[in-house]
């Protein structure tokens, strides 16, 4: 009886230790991120950026339904992430997934809703029992908070063929473009961006990508350096984008003190007078220095931008005249518009995909304290330069090209520069320049934080082609003259733009988010065919024989134990 009552107790003693350890659980939530690349955490900056969040943050997924393979991957993937980030704030964040078709109100659908905000969908041909059928993937989220959205892209492809590194990519990105949009909630003010004229800058309708690009999280002004006493500080970002005059030396002066005080300046600078439009009536064309002005002052940041351009072997199509009398037009490569592949070393350029250049001059960094560079676009291994004067013809494309002249390789074209920059006027300042700058809020010698600027070899990387036969801008980073054909497509420029701007106007913390990397481990497919048979064994038939083997040892067991 005594036996009986102890068993007895063992059980109730179990299930009430068994209640408790349940009940603590449900109070402390803890989670091990045993993944190499830290797949299933989020930053220590994304840590402290949710414990702002006091009010309830609705996030909204419309990634459910029927996908492809890697829809269905990224789908799971954001589910996981977002539970993360649930974890760290669970009474404020709360996520739901919808379908595009369900109603977002009465007779309007989510789909059209988020066409309203700009979210397209991506067309794609699913297999179905009856066949095949079109279906419209919408992967995008939308953040409510404080009364106010944010729109999430979650896939940055744009076209239907979904590759692995593209989805992957994308999950590597989920933290960053979530982090990005809860930021602009919890800190609706937007920064300051002045585009530079009195310089001969574009302002015509090949800066309409440009501006519209900018206005999209940005407060966008213009600035005529020429007119105004000082650079205001209030500018967050001066964006300086191909001028063709000169500056003189008290506009330079205006610009070294707004960067010494703090300001960051983007700089896309074409330092050869080469424009693809002159072919169209000349045979050939020669390129030939601006004489900017401007060599002294970027010196003194740390870089110079040669008078050169630059040829490559990986480069965008142009359409040329070949075969005589019944001459056709014939897509060729053309050396002088490069596309440059992003090399992922920093968060500006992670997960970037080809940019496109055009006549682009080569970059060279200085030796300067306290002063670090970063390359963010370089060309490829087969790649030239060409020194000023510098002859354009057509003529290059139609003959056999000399790929062997093609011998430098990653020459940079676009440099970050990120450190206590000093004054060029240094020890040289007139006093009647002292004066003026006085009235302004004094002159200074070098930063007292550290402060960044970047610097490109090309302005058209900024620009966008206008279509003559639509009468309509083109979208930055798309070729005019492949418009149409085979060969169109649209190159990230302008995604290098917005993250440059981020880079230079949010918290770095905030960037951290883009290092992330997820790791793409493929299977070995001819070692998988080749070890199907063994992995099949041990997967499927190694388990059944040990419970079986266990089964019958505890048979064995139990047996002699009760036979005594």
């Amino acid at each position: 009886m005594r036996f009986k009552n102890n068993k007895i107790l063992w059980w109730v003693g179990s299930v009430l230790a068994l209640l408790a350890i349940n009940a603590i659980a449900s109070l402390f939530h803890y989670r091990a991120d045993l993944t190499q690349e830290n797949r299933y955490s989020i930053t220590s900056s994304t840590k402290t950026l949710l414990k702002g969040v006091d009010e309830e943050l609705e996030v909204l997924v419309f990634l459910k339904g029927e996908f492809p393979a890697g829809f269905r991957k990224l789908s799971n993937a954001t589910a996981e992430f977002l539970s993360v980030l649930k974890d760290n704030n669970p009474s404020k964040i709360k996520y739901r997934f919808i379908a595009p078709e369900q109603e977002a109100s009465p007779g309007k659908l989510w789909a059209d809703s988020l066409q309203s905000l700009g979210a397209f969908p991506i067309n794609l041909t699913v297999q179905v029992a009856s066949g095949q059928q079109n279906k419209y993937v919408y992967p995008f989220a939308l953040i409510n908070y404080g009364g106010r959205t944010s729109l999430v892209n979650l896939y940055g492809g744009s076209t239907s063929l979904i590759s692995n590194s593209e989805v992957n990519n994308a999950e590597s990105m989920l933290e960053y473009q979530f982090v990005k949009s809860i930021d602009k909630l919890l800190h609706p003010s937007r920064p300051f961006v002045a585009y530079a004229t009195g310089h001969g800058e574009p302002v015509g309708a090949e800066t309409y990508d440009l501006v519209q690009t900018i206005k999209q999280d940005y407060e966008f002004f213009s600035v005529d350096i020429s007119k105004q006493p000082v650079i205001p500080d209030t500018m967050k970002v001066l964006v300086i984008v191909k001028p063709t005059a000169a500056f003189t030396e008290a506009e330079k002066l205006k610009i070294d003190q707004y960067v010494v005080r703090g300001g960051k300046v983007l700089w896309a600078i074409d330092n050869l007078r080469a424009e693809l439009d002159s072919l169209s009536y000349k045979d050939q064309i020669i390129a030939y220095d601006r004489n900017l002005n401007i060599t002294d002052l970027l010196f003194n940041y740390g870089v110079r931008i040669n008078a050169d351009l630059l040829m490559d072997l990986q480069c965008d199509f142009l359409p040329f005249k070949v075969g005589g009398n019944g001459a056709q037009d014939e897509f060729i490569h053309w050396n002088y518009y490069p596309l440059f592949a992003s090399e992922g070393n920093h968060a500006i350029n992670k997960n970037l995909g080809l940019v496109l250049g055009r006549f682009v001059n080569s970059i060279d960094t200085v030796e300067v304290e306290n002063v670090t560079k970063t390359v963010l676009l370089q060309s490829s291994q087969n790649a030239r330069t060409i020194s000023t004067p510098a002859l354009i013809s057509p003529n290059e494309v139609r003959n056999t090209p000399q790929d062997a002249l093609f011998k430098r390789s990653s020459v940079p074209v676009a440099v970050l520069l990120q450190g206590k920059f000093s004054s060029l006027y240094r020890g040289r300042i007139s006093k009647a320049q002292r004066d003026t700058l006085n009235r302004a809020g004094g002159y200074k010698e070098e930063n007292s934080v550290e402060n960044k600027m970047i610097v490109i070899g090309d302005g058209d990387i900024l620009l966008n082609d206008f279509s003559f036969k639509n009468n309509q801008p083109l979208p930055m980073g798309v070729n005019l003259y492949t418009v149409g054909s085979q060969y169109e497509y649209q190159f990230a420029n302008r995604n290098f733009l917005l993250n440059c701007l981020e880079y230079l106007t949010v918290n770095a913390n905030i960037t951290e988010a883009r290092n992330k990397e997820v790791i793409l481990r493929l299977l070995d497919t001819q070692k998988a065919d080749a070890q199907k048979t063994t992995w099949q064994l041990i997967t499927i038939a190694l388990p059944i024989l040990l419970v079986i083997i266990f089964g019958a040892v505890y048979q064995q067991v139990r047996k002699r134990k009760y036979t005594r």
